[in-house]
């Protein structure tokens, strides 16, 4: 996901959907619904929300590695790009 970085799997189940009900091919369910983000959020505060996830998810990996690393990679994202 563009957004919050969860892995997009093969199935539709994963993606979140655009204004005309289509499959948005960069966002996932929890962040992108009906065209328009799920949460109004800064980059930081999706970061501290994803930490818990990644540390969890990735054994032997600390919340604290978890955030810096979300912190070189999230500003690569499609949302949260600067112009």
């Amino acid at each position: 996901c563009q957004s919050c970085g969860m892995p997009m799997v093969a199935t539709n189940e994963s993606y979140g959907s655009n204004a005309d009900g289509s499959e948005s091919q960069d966002y996932c369910h929890y962040c992108f619904e009906n065209g328009q983000f799920t949460q109004d959020c800064s980059m930081a505060e999706m970061i501290e929300f994803c930490v818990p996830h990644m540390a969890s998810g990735n054994t032997g990996m600390s919340e604290d590695e978890a955030r810096k690393m979300m912190f070189e990679v999230f500003p690569t994202f499609k949302r949260w790009r600067q112009a």
